[in-house]
């Protein structure tokens, strides 16, 4: 479950030494919000890198990402390991070697609310809706980054907060960091973004 939790956070779809500015946020959301919902399709890359607090260690994994407004997802790691999330209207396929798990979210209130925080997160929703998130916004000459600090029990229970990177000039996100309770640590690096380009169907097919 917590692999899925990622997935979500990544797309809401940080350097740690950046020096802040005060910005206006509300208009950085608006802005924000207005070039998501224009966003028809969206495919890229990923570099994952998880840090291990207590081994001292980290991981990286590496994958694509497919997103069709206003209700597909694909979130698919092609190395070291194969593992797929595809999210196709009130259905989600979790794939691992060769198990397929098929699930309605509208049967399950915990997969249905991942749905509806993830596709809020697409369009940007997540930087407005308080219910989810408590957000504050800095900026610097390239880029606004976003805090956002879970407000959902189950949510709570996995991270101290969520940090989001956004290129000022396309407004969009280029890096999430996931913060977790117990210290460990995610940042997701989006790579060779396309936006509003044709994407197969069968990207998002459900079986």
């Amino acid at each position: 479950m917590k692999r899925v939790l990622f997935f979500l956070m990544a797309l809401c779809l940080c350097l740690l030494n950046l020096s802040a500015q005060k910005v206006d946020e509300a208009k950085v959301k608006q802005q924000i919000n207005a070039v998501a919902s224009k966003m028809k399709t969206m495919q890229c890359d990923f570099v994952q890198t998880k840090y291990l607090k207590m081994l001292n260690d980290k991981m990286v994994s590496r994958g694509k990402m497919y997103y069709q407004q206003s209700n597909k997802l694909r979130w698919e790691y092609t190395s070291p390991y194969t593992y797929t999330f595809v999210l196709n209207g009130s259905k989600v396929l979790i794939s691992k070697g060769n198990r397929n798990d098929v699930i309605n979210v509208n049967q399950s209130k915990f997969f249905k609310e991942i749905a509806r925080i993830m596709m809020n997160s697409v369009v940007g929703k997540c930087l407005t809706d308080s219910k989810d998130f408590k957000v504050s916004i800095a900026g610097s000459s390239a880029e606004y980054v976003a805090t956002l600090y879970p407000q959902q029990k189950q949510m709570k229970q996995m991270f101290q907060k969520i940090i989001l990177h956004f290129n000022k000039q396309k407004s969009t996100v280029f890096k999430v960091e996931l913060i977790e309770k117990k210290g460990d640590r995610t940042i997701i690096e989006l790579k060779n973004v396309k936006n509003n380009v044709p994407i197969n169907a069968k990207v998002f097919g459900i079986n």
